[in-house]
């Protein structure tokens, strides 16, 4: 397959669960055909308070995302910036579900191919007991 470019992304978020969580933060290294690479991050307002177990995690506070853009307002410049991309994440199976149901909730389809860079090391590495 051709990709207009790789998209490597993480994300945190309030909780596990992205039906019921939301993201606190999004960062995106786009990489295009050129080999260009592209930075771009931003705190996002989860419209729910963080867990304090989440904050000492992830080091995002309450007072952080308070005036950070929602989601809603993130997604038309977000969802374009994915589109013809490969979706590159560690776990990638949490960021992209993440990411398609805040997708779905902003009235968006989502569906990008997506490599896992934990399945990756599996394959490259089977002899390695982890893989974080």
């Amino acid at each position: 397959m051709n990709f207009e470019k790789l998209v490597f992304v993480d994300l945190e978020t309030t909780g596990a669960n992205p039906t019921v969580d939301r993201i606190t933060e999004i960062g995106l290294i786009e990489v295009d055909t050129s080999g260009k690479a592209t930075r771009w991050s931003s705190l996002v307002n989860p419209e729910i308070p963080i867990p304090a177990f989440i904050q000492s995690l992830t080091g995002i506070s309450n007072d952080m995302v308070r005036n950070a853009p929602s989601f809603d307002q993130l997604a038309p410049a977000l969802h374009e910036r994915l589109q013809g991309a490969l979706f590159i994440a560690h776990n990638a199976r949490f960021d992209y579900g993440f990411l398609r149901n805040e997708f779905t909730e902003a009235g968006y389809a989502f569906r990008a191919e997506v490599l896992c860079t934990v399945k990756l090391s599996r394959k490259l590495y089977p002899q390695e007991n982890r893989h974080s």
